[in-house]
């Protein structure tokens, strides 16, 4: 292991020391161990057959999976310097648990390839017919349409994401990522939708698109045109660094694609952080932006065309309230669709099945079983979850986990093998 690892490793140890000084240590460590397939008792446990049961594995499309890497194989994925100097000892402790997260931390020269691998392995262990939508990521361009690398973290083409799904049918389907703001965003928009994305995915805080603006009139259209949906994430960012954008995830500018007919899938449901109240004025009060985007889903105006993903949901620093509301929303279900933000489930300090049950929202006797998939498959064990959780005996609807009736209602069916 070089110098460089080491130090940076050190610097998450002190981290996590700090952590256990203030009894918050990760019930489950800070690295992903990386396990083989589910012992056959733990694959074949209760809660496991339980979580499928109403369910169509065929219909089961994780709507939210990232497709990262580092280049090495031929992807075109750029990352910022940044990522890989102790310069920036946050995005650099970033990198390392996503790669750890999805378990190609000790593949140098194939990261790519082993990520991929990890993907598929971890699929297996679901049922036949489960994919993931890949998630292509786009540069931060400013409002002249040129692309500014210095505020870019990391890009995954389109056409990477594009090649992935059409190598590997059986697991994977595509979205695109195209900054609206680009001279040739409709155009590439075009060439992605006749060419199997089922999507297009946003983060405004870290691309610096705003949403709410007259530049992206004519990519909406063309969105509404095709009736591809737009995947945007709203409130805080922490992930992804970009520029200084992160009022750009208010969900209020929303409000401008669903009015020109695009479906809107709002990324985690905007259940983090909190933004200004635009219905009051630009500077109006903070409000939390899981309470505006609650105000957009039930405005009759936006009824069948706003929805909510509910990637990242059950993570320590978003469960809580926010997920005891989206249970006990029964009539906002058909408009939910879940996603796994993957590699996120695999990086061990962001999940707590102790801290659900103390919310109450999953029965004791289904920790340690939780604990043991997530060792083996977070894929598996994201789903699981929540497929076990409860409020005042309501669950999610089996309805949130067929996603692909959604996602194959296009203009342009995709020309990928099914």
């Amino acid at each position: 292991m070089n110098r460089r690892r080491i130090l940076a490793l050190a610097g998450l140890g002190c981290g996590a020391a700090a952590l256990a000084s203030w009894r918050l240590w990760p019930e489950q460590g800070i690295a992903n161990p990386c396990l083989a397939a589910l012992p056959p008792d733990l694959a074949r446990h209760e809660i496991v057959a339980a979580a499928w049961t109403g369910l169509d594995p065929t219909r089961v499309w994780d709507c939210h999976a990232h497709l990262v890497g580092t280049g090495d194989g031929g992807s075109g994925i750029w990352t910022n310097p940044d990522m890989e100097s102790l310069r920036a000892p946050l995005q650099y402790a970033q990198r390392l648990f996503f790669l750890n997260a999805g378990c190609a931390h000790d593949a140098p020269g194939r990261v790519d390839a082993a990520l991929i691998e990890r993907m598929r392995n971890l699929l297996d262990g679901m049922r036949p017919g489960c994919k993931l939508v890949l998630l292509a990521f786009d540069a931060h361009y400013d409002e002249r349409g040129r692309r500014d690398l210095a505020r870019t973290s990391f890009i995954t083409p389109n056409d990477y994401a594009m090649d992935v799904a059409r190598k590997h049918p059986r697991y994977f389907e595509w979205a695109a990522s195209i900054h609206p703001y680009r001279n040739d965003a409709v155009e590439e928009l075009e060439r992605c939708a006749t060419t199997g994305a089922r999507a297009v995915k946003w983060l405004p805080a870290a691309q610096g698109m705003d949403p709410g603006s007259p530049l992206c009139d004519r990519f909406y259209a063309a969105l509404a045109r095709l009736d591809l949906p737009l995947l945007v994430h709203a409130g805080e960012e922490r992930a992804v660094h970009g520029g200084d954008t992160q009022h750009y995830g208010n969900p209020l500018r929303l409000r401008r694609p669903l009015e020109h007919g695009v479906r809107v899938i709002v990324a985690h449901c905007a259940s983090l952080g909190a933004d200004h109240d635009l219905d009051a004025g630009e500077n109006g009060p903070w409000v939390d932006s899981f309470d505006l985007f609650a105000r957009l889903m039930d405005e009759t105006r936006a009824s069948g065309r706003l929805h909510g993903d509910i990637s990242a949901v059950t993570q320590r620093n978003r469960a809580g309230p926010v997920l005891r509301r989206l249970l006990e929303r029964s009539d906002w279900h058909p408009r939910l669709l879940n996603g796994s933000d993957y590699p996120l489930p695999g990086v061990m300090p962001l999940f707590s099945v102790d801290y659900m049950v103390e919310l109450g929202l999953i029965d004791s006797a289904d920790a340690p079983p939780l604990t043991q998939i997530r060792r083996h498959n977070p894929l598996l064990f994201d789903f699981v979850l929540k497929r076990r959780l409860r409020w005042q005996g309501q669950g999610f609807a089996a309805g949130i986990f067929e996603t692909r009736p959604f996602f194959e209602h296009s203009a342009h069916p995709a020309k990928t093998p099914t």
